[in-house]
């Protein structure tokens, strides 16, 4: 990569400054448009290989550039489902694969969402039962998805499908189109009044073969890949994200005199303890990924701190906040226009998302501190 990337980088943030709109479909359109320029410039995925239109930086310089987009408050990709399906089909996706989706995701004119749980197989996902039925060149695909993320917004979907016996081997990772007849999408209202879900109904839905992603039947070890990067690489810009939330509550709490109290002032340095603790995990799962292992262990552990930080967070900062906490974010005189009252309500989903805590443990204790896995044997 031409060092003069950075240089580059400040010279497009700068050019393209300014506060988002308020409204959530002028600031989804406003995100979007960003994200093209970033990548007809050049400057998208700083992690991704040259040849799939990333930019191929070492990790040092990964960090600076996510440094760098974190201080000028670049708008986040507005689809993060997006770097969780890329990296799959970077190494195990086909050349016509890579070559129809990979612009398309990072330009972020087409959105993803994940198709892996279900009602019946939401942590353990070996269970699921959405079937793929081979029909010539296409399979016919029937079945039930939930908790799916975008799902009401996204124009394909990446799902883990049943085409063989039950357990992993038989399970298949599918590229679905969410305009293909047969596809019913329901928005699912949560805690904070707005739908960020939807559960997703699949009535012989067709999808050609060539949307199978590797082989039929091994699409579990294809969906390992997809789940360490949700856990190591697509949280990595979090470090910097997570540092300028908490030094903005220090902030709020020195102006507000909550930091005199010292019960908030040790909660404030149990936040910062974590905001560290982050960091250091995040760049181990990522050596992992770029040694070439597999990040599932370590990103266990990433992912179960990140969830319960992210709660312990905002319950400091509803105290830092007082009694308007219960005002929401509709209300004129909410405090910073309710984003800690708001903050909160979404995290209480943190500990249940991308694979509960409970499997996060399971999952540490197993491959981690090595003990006996919990169904049963070695």
């Amino acid at each position: 990569m031409n060092p003069d990337w950075l240089t580059r980088l400040r010279e497009f943030l700068a050019a393209h400054s300014g506060r988002p709109p308020r409204g959530k479909k002028e600031r989804l359109a406003w995100a979007r448009a960003f994200h093209a320029d970033l990548t007809d410039a050049g400057l998208a995925a700083p992690g991704w290989p040259v040849d799939a239109g990333g930019m191929g930086l070492e990790l040092a310089d990964q960090l600076a550039y996510h440094r760098e987009m974190t201080r000028a408050r670049a708008p986040k990709h507005p689809c993060g489902l997006s770097f969780i399906v890329a990296p799959t089909l970077i190494k195990h996706g086909t050349p016509e694969q890579r070559e129809r989706f990979l612009r398309p995701i990072l330009r972020a004119d087409e959105l993803w969402c994940q198709g892996f749980s279900e009602p019946g197989a939401g942590s353990d996902l070996t269970a699921l039962a959405t079937r793929a039925v081979r029909d010539g060149d296409e399979y016919v695909v029937t079945g039930q998805k939930v908790w799916t993320s975008m799902g009401d917004q996204a124009d394909w979907m990446f799902a883990l499908v049943r085409t063989g016996e039950p357990g992993p081997a038989g399970i298949s990772y599918l590229l679905i189109p969410m305009d293909a007849p047969g596809i019913t999408v329901r928005p699912l209202r949560d805690i904070t009044g707005g739908a960020h879900f939807a559960e997703v109904f699949l009535d012989e839905v067709r999808v050609p073969v060539a949307n199978l992603v590797g082989e039929e039947n091994g699409g579990w070890a294809i969906a390992r890949t997809s789940l360490g990067h949700e856990r190591a690489t697509a949280f990595l810009a979090d470090e910097f994200r997570y540092r300028r939330i908490v030094d903005e509550l220090l902030a709020l709490a020195g102006t507000t005199g909550a930091a005199d109290d010292a019960v908030v002032r040790q909660s404030l340095a149990r936040i910062e303890e974590g905001a560290r603790i982050l960091a250091a995990n995040s760049r181990r799962a990522l050596d992992t990924v770029l040694d070439g292992g597999d990040p599932g262990a370590a990103a266990s552990v990433n992912r179960l701190v990140k969830s319960e930080f992210e709660q312990l967070l905002h319950e400091v900062a509803l105290r830092v906040v007082g009694p308007d906490a219960v005002l929401g974010s509709a209300a004129a005189e909410a405090p910073e226009h309710g984003r800690w009252t708001y903050g909160y309500l979404m995290t209480r989903s943190s500990t249940i998302g991308a694979g509960t805590a409970e499997i996060q443990r399971n999952t540490i204790a197993e491959k981690v501190l090595g003990l006996p896995s919990h169904r049963g044997g070695a």
